[in-house]
């Protein structure tokens, strides 16, 4: 080796931000975490939970829950329940009757899930509209009328929810409904152990009262025309429902004594059916189904029964005689069939417990092949073939099990396989498929100020039919203006308003009249914050679930009957919460997408640059700022954050 020289290799320079040659930047996101800093900081984001975004109506479930939990302060003056009842009926005006009869998607979609259990979020809402109607809360009238006038047919949920909102915009509304009181399928569908008549006039007459007039008993197409209804109103909104049942598609079918669930329904919320005979079939699987079984289950039958007290008669339309509902009543023999299997049928798991318990017998996996008729014509069995039924790309295939027939011996047979709109008079706006085409603000195709919404445009919840109502106010409200309807958000619900938070804290927020550079120090804008409520679910990874300790939840108190106790039984079966159990169910909420003023991310940051906003500024959703000056972007603050509230983006 000797002689020779060692060869050294050039060092590159470590202070240099770029190599010999490079000639553009590279691009930064790539590497913009280093050790235990980045270029990124925390910012505060507002998202939608996934409970509001499970809710057909659109609640601003987050917020009445932070209400009454104690995290949002009402205004001075007003009663902590009472404010919460106000953000819950911005979006839903028949709070004390969802809060029975909801099936609770919210509940389905609560990442409180990920824990151990949803929060009772139904349960809450139920103690809220008890609230009301105890304390007689009434809605605020508006103190400017429109001079515009909207008809809206139908009075059911879809009719009163849009009825109410158009009359807090300050239009005047007349509601024309066939039926002798307005309800809908909340009166004349859902049995009144689920929905107590008192507290469903009382919610409807709280909306009346903001001066909707109703004309009862006036069919459209019948005893008033749409065309004089166009020629006397502003704008119109069709909130028909769907209160024809569908026949079983089966040979027999037209037997007397079968017959549809809503008939059956309405002729048991009208006082005529007074018994329903000693065997009954009910053939569906959702909550309607389970309706018809218990009614049957409370009804049970007579021994001695005129030709004329036959309940298919009393369906029809006909009086009972006296002896009918004077004789003693026995216990019916009630079977609910369903193609699905139990396990997966679409009604309520509470809903199908309290039926078994009650001693109706539920077959799952089930299908009708057809009607067994006696020499006059009568239904004597359902004749029912096993199956197996799933859903396979939105298309239901069923696969029948040949060979295993059977019939099922009944006096009464009932269908409750879906629902159709009687477009009697109307035929003019059947799309062909038994419903009404409408864009995203619920205004039916090619006919402008006409607004549709609820079981005509698509057969589903109570809550459903609300929530198109509340959408198509605004649209409704746009149209009166003369204004363009623009486009609905991504997800479309009632947000919370961070904005209203900070007017009743008596802070506003300016407009920019200036050039500026940042706005930590001025009230041009909500600093270090963006509400992304209209486009983003927050999901539990999200979350900082840890933060979350184990806590069983607080269970509203359900009578439930055997067989013997439900027979002429109509007591109501849910009771709702005392107020100390309802605040400790709201406190189970996890908030998520909002703070929830836990401390976690000031107690755990390092370098102190996470502070609490001082009291005189401070409101919900600003209850904790940052000092970017000290922020290295170590994310530990969204680390901790129990509700994902903080993001690390600003930066990007």
């Amino acid at each position: 080796m000797s002689g020779q020289t060692e060869t050294v290799q050039p060092q590159p320079l470590t202070f240099r931000r770029y190599k010999d040659g490079d000639h553009k930047p590279h691009a930064w996101q790539e590497e913009i975490f280093d050790a235990d800093h980045s270029h990124k900081c925390p910012t505060y984001i507002q998202s939608t939970p996934p409970c509001q975004g499970s809710c057909p109506s659109g609640e601003d479930i987050r917020s009445y829950l932070n209400i009454v939990r104690g995290i949002e302060k009402p205004p001075a003056g007003v009663p902590w329940q009472e404010y919460a009842w106000r953000r819950l009926t911005e979006a839903n005006p028949l709070p004390s009757v969802m809060g029975r009869v909801c099936p609770a998607p919210c509940e389905s979609g609560c990442n409180r899930n990920e824990v151990e259990d949803f929060v009772g979020i139904n349960s809450v809402e139920h103690f809220l509209g008890e609230y009301a109607l105890t304390n007689k809360l009434a809605f605020v009238r508006p103190t400017t009328a429109s001079g515009k006038k909207v008809a809206v047919i139908g009075g059911g949920p879809a009719g009163l929810s849009v009825a109410y909102q158009l009359a807090l915009k300050g239009h005047g509304v007349t509601i024309f409904d066939e039926r002798a009181e307005l309800g809908g399928m909340m009166r004349y569908g859902i049995p009144g152990f689920r929905t107590p008549r008192t507290v469903l006039d009382a919610e409807i007459q709280r909306i009346l009262d903001l001066g909707v007039e109703a004309r009862t008993n006036c069919r459209i197409g019948t005893d008033i025309t749409m065309e004089q209804i166009r020629a006397d109103f502003d704008a119109v909104f069709l909130g028909l429902g769907a209160q024809s049942g569908r026949p079983l598609p089966v040979p027999g079918s037209e037997a007397p004594n079968c017959v549809t669930a809503t008939a059956f329904l309405k002729a048991f919320n009208d006082g005529r059916l007074q018994h329903v005979g000693k065997r009954v079939v009910v053939v569906g699987g959702g909550d309607t189904s389970i309706d018809v079984a218990t009614v049957a289950r409370r009804l049970g039958h007579i021994e001695k029964m005129n030709e004329a007290d036959r309940p298919e008669m009393a369906i029809a339309g006909h009086v009972a005689h006296d002896v009918a509902a004077a004789s003693a009543r026995q216990g019916a023999e009630v079977t609910l069939t369903s193609i699905f299997a139990v396990e997966k049928m679409q009604a309520s798991r509470h809903e199908v417990e309290h039926a078994l318990a009650e001693g109706i017998s539920i077959r799952g996996g089930f299908a009708p092949v057809a009607v067994v008729r006696d020499d006059n014509g009568r239904a004597i069995a359902l004749r029912v073939i096993r199956c197996e039924a799933k859903v396979v790309g939105g298309r239901l295939e069923i696969k029948n099990v040949e060979g295993s027939e059977e019939d099922l011996p009944a006096d009464l047979i009932v269908s409750a396989i879906g629902q159709a709109v009687d477009f009697n008079g109307l035929e003019s706006l059947n799309n062909g498929k038994g419903g009404i085409n409408a864009d995203k603000n619920y205004q039916v195709q090619g006919q402008p100020g006409m607004f549709v919404g609820g079981d005509v445009v698509r057969p589903h919840l109570l809550t459903t039919a609300i929530g198109h109502g509340a959408i198509a106010a605004d649209g409704i409200d746009r149209f009166l203006a003369g204004e363009a309807l623009d486009k609905r958000p991504k997800i479309d619900v009632h947000t919370w308003d961070i904005e209203r938070k900070l007017i009743e804290k008596g802070l506003t927020v300016s407009e920019v009249h200036e050039p500026i550079r940042g706005t930590d120090a001025s009230a041009v804008a909500i600093h270090n914050f963006d509400n992304r409520s209209d486009r983003y679910v927050i999901p539990h990874e999200e979350l900082f679930l840890g933060h979350f300790a184990y806590t069983p939840r607080h269970r509203r108190k359900i009578v439930t009957l055997t067989a013997e106790q439900a027979l002429n039984n109509f007591d109501e079966r849910v009771l709702p919460l005392t107020e100390a159990e309802a605040i400790a169910e709201a406190k189970r909420c996890m908030s998520c997408g909002l703070c929830f003023e836990c401390d976690n991310c000031v107690v755990y940051c390092p370098q102190t640059a996470v502070f609490k906003v001082p009291k005189s500024k401070s409101t919900t959703g600003r209850y904790v700022d940052t000092d970017y000056t000290k922020c290295i972007g170590c994310h530990i603050c969204k680390d901790v954050c129990p509700t994902g509230y903080i993001q690390m983006g600003l930066g990007e």
